[in-house]
């Protein structure tokens, strides 16, 4: 299926790993020109020699902080010096410390509001303006299948996510007029350095091996299995393209039908 992203241009934000390099590589595949965001350097620099080398593209790498408006901003301004335009936000950030409610501070909590819902909420409001000019545009916000179903260990993510669903639902009505729409995908388990990290934590605190955290987890989920990041990345790959033109204001889970509600 040709998805039609061909010059396309597409900002993912913590694309240097996980499923944000993941997605860059998949815009990258169909054709789009591709600039990822990242506070590391190196981490920038080796995802862009290898998104690269796979894809024959070339990627604009920007480095800066997903919770400070003025990066988010430097990252829109460079991408439009070196693409013309903006057609894809892929709003994307990792995620914060596991944990109980016994293990965090109110000031956790802000913490986490920073860096998953302003940083959205900055990147929409620096890229909608060029959508507009296009009156084209694809916003696909990266949350968590806890803002479904919230899990224990995951509380600040929990909170901090939710917050994220709601403001693409509100800003979907207001953007489909001008043929943007906004979408976010919920990840389940997917196979990442941030699940692996997880199972590690629940080992430990549990006296458990990896591998029993692990299945205690894939026994939940029908599927019978953890997700890959290419199977993430090709639904949100999706989202962004022309065949998806009628579809906004969803939450799509790609979960392995790990949630339980209807």
């Amino acid at each position: 299926m040709d998805l039609a992203l061909k010059k396309k241009v597409a900002i993912v934000m913590a694309g240097s790993k996980g499923l944000g390099k993941a997605v860059a590589e998949k815009f990258a595949e169909e054709g789009a020109n591709v600039s990822i965001f990242s506070r590391n350097k190196e981490n920038l620099l080796k995802a862009k020699e290898e998104i690269e080398d796979k894809t024959k593209k070339e990627i604009l790498t920007v480095q800066g902080d997903v919770t400070k408006k003025e990066d988010v901003e430097k990252l829109v301004r460079e991408t439009i010096e070196k693409f013309g335009t903006i057609h894809i936000l892929f709003a994307n950030a990792g995620g914060p410390p596991s944990g109980t409610f016994f293990d965090f501070t109110p000031e956790d909590y802000q913490k986490a509001i920073q860096l998953n819902l302003m940083s959205t909420i900055y990147a929409v409001y620096a890229t909608v303006p060029h959508m507009k000019k296009n009156r084209w545009g694809r916003i696909i916000a990266s949350t968590s299948i806890s803002v479904k179903q919230p899990l224990d260990n995951l509380i600040l993510s929990n909170v901090s996510r939710a917050g994220v669903i709601t403001f693409i639902k509100s800003v979907s009505n207001i953007l489909a007029p001008f043929n943007i729409t906004a979408n976010a995908v919920l990840p389940g388990y997917t196979m990442t350095n941030r699940v692996k990290n997880i199972l590690e934590k629940s080992a430990a605190r549990n006296g458990i091996t990896i591998e029993e955290a692990k299945k205690s987890i894939v026994d939940q989920i029908p599927m019978n299995r953890i997700g890959t990041v290419e199977e993430y990345a090709s639904a949100v790959a999706f989202l962004a393209s022309e065949k998806a033109s009628y579809i906004t204001g969803i939450s799509l889970p790609i979960d392995g039908g790990f949630i339980k509600s209807v």
